[in-house]
Order: structure tokens, then sequence, then C-alpha cells
């Protein structure tokens, strides 16, 4: 078979392709990753709180964001 004839080419084949996923149908709104050190000792008392709270980390900062005033 001759490369001219082939449809095997480089690249991703979904590349050209526009299907919706499950994720694009959802109704959220678009999110923005955060990231930032805590020393150990903050790390720990954040997830002790956490656990304690039966939250995960990330609804107790969540939850603390949207407390601060505008």
């Amino acid at each position: 078979m001759s490369a001219a004839n082939s449809k095997l080419g480089a690249g991703r084949p979904s590349a050209g392709k526009s299907q919706k996923t499950l994720s694009d149908l959802a109704d959220k709104a678009a999110t923005a990753r955060v990231n930032f050190d805590l020393d150990r000792d903050q790390h720990t008392k954040l997830k002790v709180y956490a656990a304690k709270h039966g939250k995960t980390v990330k609804e107790v900062l969540t939850e603390l964001v949207a407390q601060l005033p505008e």
C-alpha cells in the first residue's frame, strides 16, 4: 500500500472531531485551579479539621472562600 492510498497519518485521530462529552453538557461554572504551599503542621491542621467535620479539604476551603466579603 502506498502512502498516497493510506488513510493513516500522524497526529491524534480525534483531533478533527468535535463530539460533546458529559462534562461539556454539565451545568457548572468554569473553574480555576488553586495551588499553594503550606508547612506540614498547617496541612495536618487543615486535614484534621476537615476530617472532624466530615468534609474534604476542598469543601473546607471552598466554604471559607465563599464567606469572604466582596
